[in-house]
């Protein structure tokens, strides 16, 4: 009869047999799936993503402005040709001006919105604010971008990016999602117009009331520059609209 000391070497040489069997078979499927290379190499971070969508957004921008000089340089050989198409072009020159489509230059002012800065070791804040207290919000752009347009604004750029009638603007995190490309903060409006009224207006506008505050209680940064000639770009990216549409009856 086997004692249960004689048993006990025995269970342990077959429990090692059947771990480094598991062991072996998860090596094999492991280098099967690598087939040779690094399992990590294929992993990618969000940063990098984010940074190689912009770099085809980048080349996209560049193949578009191409592609508009092309359309340009082919409609106004054709309006040399056709009174029709002379006839439109100058109907849309008229247009241009109002839709974003031209460089807009003269008086106006530059609108700074910045997150707080990070506090040394030891360091504190007064009213202990909370992280979304301390960073810039979609609102707060908002705030700023409204309360120019009610004070008279002809033209406004964002990040120096024309905003037209379709203009979107989103925060992701911290940063600012516009016209498909992200921005980091200090996030920086530019209006052309009469400063004075400019001025007024975003005194009077209460979102902006309140980031001031903020600002001045727990250090985010705000600050308005008058400019006497500011330039604005013309918007130069897609004129398509894209909506949803409701999916069968």
């Amino acid at each position: 009869m086997t004692t249960t000391a004689e048993r006990r070497p025995i269970g342990w040489q077959v429990a090692a047999a059947v771990v480094f069997l598991a062991a072996g078979t998860l090596f094999a499927t492991s280098r099967r799936i690598a087939r040779g290379t690094e399992l990590r190499a294929g992993r990618v971070s969000l940063s990098d993503a984010v940074a190689e969508q912009q770099r085809v957004v980048g080349r996209r921008a560049g193949e578009l402005l191409a592609l508009q000089s092309d359309v340009r340089q082919e409609t106004e050989a054709a309006a040399r040709r056709d009174s029709r198409v002379r006839d439109a072009q100058q109907t849309g020159d008229g247009l241009a001006a109002p839709a974003g489509l031209q460089a807009v230059r003269g008086p106006g002012l530059s609108v700074s919105l910045d997150d707080a800065p990070r506090l040394a070791k030891g360091e504190s804040r007064r009213g202990n604010p909370t992280p979304d207290d301390l960073v810039v919000h979609q609102q707060d752009v908002l705030g700023v971008v409204n309360a120019l347009w009610a004070g008279g604004a002809e033209a406004m750029t964002i990040m120096d990016k024309r905003v037209i009638a379709t203009t979107t603007v989103r925060c992701v995190g911290n940063t600012l999602f516009l016209q498909d490309a992200v921005y980091s903060p200090p996030f920086v409006v530019r209006a052309v117009g009469d400063p004075g009224r400019l001025q007024s207006a975003l005194d009077r506008a209460q979102p902006v009331q309140v980031f001031r505050q903020a600002a001045a209680a727990w250090g985010l940064g705000y600050d308005v520059e008058r400019g006497s000639a500011l330039t604005l770009a013309a918007y130069d990216g897609p004129l398509a609209l894209r909506h949803a549409r409701p999916t069968g009856s």
